[in-house]
């Protein structure tokens, strides 16, 4: 496993301290609770379709526990993480060693809305990034965005699943898990799907975005032309 130091442009910014005191004692709990609510990660996992050999990059990489899947449905994979918490990438290292799938996966500390694949990882683009439940914690979202689609490598593709609108869901339902995820900072985004369309647009990217499980989830693909 390999851990880059941070550098110029993946010192902590200033967001990077509420980060760690979120998850300061949340990240030993974190996979436990999350597992009955992120829902679809494992569907997004399972669609990555990893070229041999492919480079994989999670923006948000948390307690490592789906660089940790990936590892194992693709093992031909080269596997890159990021994220803007120091506490939860100490959890994130510990858990790929345990798991036993370090070999090919290379961790830093970096901010989605100001990562570079050259300078934070020394590469030049990536086959598949994905982004689990991450997007709605990010108060730039857009930017992070941005950043992801123009890291996608020839015939690469950005894989997103967040929380959705609700909209086949209780009017009670929405209101009450909203309540619950502003606790932590969490905030769905209702123009994704717009915003994801002018990205794509800008980039030269085809763009799929769909609602799972009623509404409780988007699920969004943006590919690059090999």
């Amino acid at each position: 496993m390999n851990v880059k130091a941070p550098t110029a442009d993946t010192a902590a910014p200033p967001s990077a301290e509420a980060m760690n005191q979120i998850y300061r004692w949340q990240r030993y709990i974190y996979d436990f609770t999350r597992k009955y609510y992120l829902l679809g990660r494992d569907r997004l996992i399972a669609e990555l379709d990893v070229p041999a050999g492919g480079r994989v990059l999670e923006v948000g990489c948390g307690t490592a526990r789906n660089l940790i899947a990936v590892a194992r449905r693709y093992p031909q994979a080269r596997l890159f993480g990021f994220d803007i918490s120091s506490a939860m990438l100490e959890t994130a290292l510990r858990s790929l060693l345990r798991a036993g799938v370090e070999r090919n996966v290379t961790t830093a500390i970096a901010d989605a809305t100001d990562f570079s694949p050259s300078r934070t990882f020394g590469i030049a683009g990536f086959d598949r990034i994905f982004l689990s439940y991450t997007l709605s914690m990010i108060p730039d979202w857009r930017a992070a965005l941005e950043r992801a689609a123009a890291a996608l490598a020839s015939g690469g593709r950005l894989m997103i699943v967040d929380f959705g609108q609700q909209e086949r869901l209780p009017r009670w339902f929405k209101a009450l898990l909203y309540a619950w995820l502003a606790r932590f900072h969490v905030h769905p985004i209702a123009e994704l799907p717009q915003v994801l369309a002018e990205i794509g647009a800008s980039h030269g990217l085809s763009v799929e975005c769909r609602s799972l499980y009623r509404g409780y989830a988007v699920y969004a693909v943006l590919a690059r032309q090999g």
